[in-house]
């Protein structure tokens, strides 16, 4: 059966898998590789505890029967919200997870087919939440299947990453004491202190490595208080840091410019990765996040994939039909040149 790249990548699009939800995505490509003949194992993941969904969440993991794979294929099933069907023209495909990971998922199941009739055993691993938290590559790193090289899929443009800038996720939240706002000498206002807490923030100096470039800070959300004419007994803002380097530095900065206004919880980080070059191939850094540092089990990693990231995440979210081409055989040379110059 002859499998079709850019029909398999709508039909992944079309299966709605916002994070939480990746239940249905997971059951149908666990169907699909079934029955093109390979041994599928659905790894549990337990559901998030903040979580509305109800769906049951899964890895999925394909290989030939009985065999243990040199080199596993990997990418995530979820997307961002929101859900958008797809479409295409001529030159690409739309809609949501088309490049970001859909597109690669169909792209990564065409390789292995290539890979498993030059005899590379090569397998599958496709897995929930790397746009939240990474649960599911966290699962599978606590059951690795031998592997010795991981090829993780995201939207590097078709050229490998020397470094992925890592994560630190911080809340600031300050507190203080309502009161009319007629008479703020009564009171106490939590977004006053967040205010100034924040734009010391945006003051600090970060990071730099010369081969990679800046770390990043965006203050994502702002919340707090209860109505316009009352001073806000309470306030909260999200901060995501892209990370070079560890982040130590960074942490205790954060903590000095909100000292005396607010208090700081650092609720994710996920560490800056290097990785390995492939001779002969353009190369690019990733100012992105990805489930490598989650993953160290299943191999020495490299980082891959069709599509822009300038797209992903966005209304004009795409994947151009020569890219998603030339990511199968690009997969296919790299697993081959890593399995065989490895011996």
């Amino acid at each position: 059966m002859i499998l079709d790249p850019i029909q398999l990548t709508r039909r992944l699009v079309d299966i709605e898998s916002i994070t939480y939800n990746e239940g249905a995505v997971g059951a149908f490509l666990a169907g699909f590789l079934a029955e093109r003949g390979l041994a599928v194992e659905k790894m549990r993941v337990e559901q998030h505890k903040e979580s509305r969904a109800t769906s049951e969440r899964f890895n999925v993991y394909a290989c030939v029967p009985g065999q243990t794979p040199d080199v596993v294929l990997s990418t995530h099933m979820d997307t961002v919200p929101p859900f958008v069907p797809s479409s295409e023209d001529e030159q690409f495909i739309y809609g949501r997870g088309s490049c970001d990971a859909k597109g690669i998922i169909a792209a990564q199941i065409a390789a292995v087919e290539k890979l498993h009739e030059r005899g590379i055993r090569a397998g599958l691993l496709f897995v929930v939440g790397e746009e939240r938290d990474s649960a599911g590559a966290k699962t599978a790193n606590e059951h690795p299947r031998g592997s010795r090289f991981l090829i993780d899929g995201e939207p590097t443009d078709n050229r490998i990453a020397l470094a992925s800038k890592g994560t630190l996720r911080a809340a600031i939240r300050a507190t203080g004491k309502m009161a009319h706002s007629a008479y703020p000498e009564l009171g106490e206002s939590a977004t006053h202190k967040l205010v100034e807490a924040l734009h010391r923030i945006l003051a600090i100096q970060l990071p730099v490595l010369d081969d990679v470039g800046p770390s990043t800070l965006n203050i994502g959300t702002i919340g707090g208080g209860h109505a316009p004419n009352v001073i806000a007994d309470h306030a909260e803002a999200q901060v995501m840091v892209r990370l070079v380097g560890d982040s130590a530095e960074t942490r205790r900065a954060i903590e000095q410019a909100v000292e005396g206004l607010a208090t700081v919880d650092f609720t994710l980080e996920i560490p800056f990765r290097r990785l390995r070059a492939i001779e002969g191939l353009p190369t690019m850094v990733a100012a992105f996040t990805t489930d490598i540092p989650w993953l160290a089990n299943w191999g020495e990693p490299v980082l891959l994939g069709p599509g822009s990231i300038h797209v992903a995440h966005t209304p004009q979210e795409k994947l151009a039909k020569r890219e998603l081409f030339a990511a199968i055989d690009l997969y296919v040379a790299v697993a081959r040149q890593l399995v065989t110059s490895s011996g």
